[in-house]
């Protein structure tokens, strides 16, 4: 992670808190521990394979095309994917994970136009991930409750991959998967405290994009991919 520069941060603290009539707060906040936390019990208790079938059942209700499988059985279904959806050109991320698994292999020998996420070539990126049909993710954090894959975005995990491409594709390691938004700020919060920051660009999807305030008449596919597959894999 590359960490920017920040300029004059003194001065601009020192006058928001001038503008609020008080002097600069510099000892440490303390958290404040509430004696009830409710949201804390909303599915408390289901397991893994509980929470699959939570998220299975909520993307029947965002238009969202989920399957399981094995590790073993990826190459094969995303390549099944690819030629329902008849996928000329690719994008993906610059993601450890495609190696680990056995994707970059097998996306390299596709006959498709693919593209890596490449952090040198900068703004043509976009310009490729906004004339491919298929764009691929891993999901970071995945809410079982909303259908929702979380993507930590970085140098080499552009976030056009899944906004600009026709159809997106979110591989969904089961071990990602949460109750729901409560734990995903709660993982959040950790990495913060504990490498000193979070990821520039934090995306939650839920499914492919749609609109329903146009005369109350639900749109698919407004302002981002027309159809979402989301692809839940056994990793432990």
């Amino acid at each position: 992670m590359v960490k920017g520069t920040v300029h004059h941060k003194e001065r601009f603290l020192n006058n928001i808190a001038k503008s609020l009539g008080r002097n600069r707060i510099q000892q440490e906040v303390n958290r404040p521990k509430w004696r009830k936390q409710p949201q804390y019990d909303v599915f408390k208790g289901e397991n893994q394979d509980q929470l699959v079938e939570r998220l299975k059942a909520h993307c029947a209700h965002i238009h969202t095309d989920v399957i399981q499988i094995q590790q073993r059985q990826l190459n094969e279904s995303l390549n099944g994917i690819i030629n329902e959806l008849q996928g000329e050109s690719i994008v993906y991320w610059d993601d450890p994970r495609f190696d680990e698994y056995g994707l970059t292999d097998y996306l390299n020998d596709a006959t498709s136009s693919v593209h890596r996420w490449d952090p040198e070539l900068g703004q043509k990126n976009v310009q490729i991930a906004e004339q491919a049909h298929i764009g691929i993710t891993f999901s970071d954090i995945t809410l079982a409750e909303s259908g929702t894959v979380v993507l930590l975005s970085d140098q080499g995990k552009g976030r056009s991959v899944s906004l600009l491409p026709t159809y997106y594709v979110a591989i969904i390691p089961k071990s990602t998967i949460v109750p729901r938004m409560t734990q995903a700020t709660e993982l959040l919060h950790n990495m913060q405290q504990e490498k000193g920051y979070v990821p520039s660009c934090v995306n939650f999807i839920s499914g492919p994009s749609n609109s329903a305030d146009i005369e109350m008449n639900l749109v698919v596919g407004v302002h981002g991919p027309i159809r979402a597959y989301y692809i839940i894999v056994e990793d432990r």
